[in-house]
């Protein structure tokens, strides 16, 4: 069982337009986090996501035949099947939960789904403790 704890601030790393309106983010460290966890596990996270989003983005035969698929359909092939995009996005979730888990919880940082804010940036909460892990023995 997760119990989430008090937030002190939050530290958003903005999405990165350099490329064109591709979905990456920002890699340079902020300041607010340099006392919680090392710059290269931070990068390492962002260039991890930022991989992870062209992979869902990739135009390929895949994305052709659901794209005849569902006009074929009338759409309605989506009700039975799972798109590219969204396996990716299962996959980010994944990976940022076990992110979460093994590195930012345990330094006091709670590392937000981009999807969940639009795909506009990356937060980090950072509080005391971000989860407070329960089991039973």
């Amino acid at each position: 069982m997760r119990q989430q704890a008090a937030i002190a601030a939050k530290v958003f790393i903005q999405r990165d337009y350099t490329n064109g309106t591709v979905c990456q983010f920002q890699t340079k460290f902020p300041s607010e986090l340099e006392t919680r966890i090392d710059k290269q596990q931070f990068e390492e996270t962002v260039r991890t996501l930022n991989n992870l989003y062209a992979e869902a983005e990739k135009l390929g035969s895949q994305s052709y035949i659901e794209g005849c698929l569902a006009c074929l359909t009338a759409y309605t092939v989506f009700l039975c099947m799972e798109t590219h995009y969204e396996k990716v996005l299962k996959k980010i979730a994944k990976y940022i939960q076990e992110q979460n888990d093994k590195i930012y919880a345990p330094r006091g940082l709670l590392l937000t789904d981009p999807i969940e804010r639009g795909l506009r940036a990356v937060s980090y909460s950072v509080g005391m403790l971000c989860w407070i892990f329960c089991s039973t023995f």
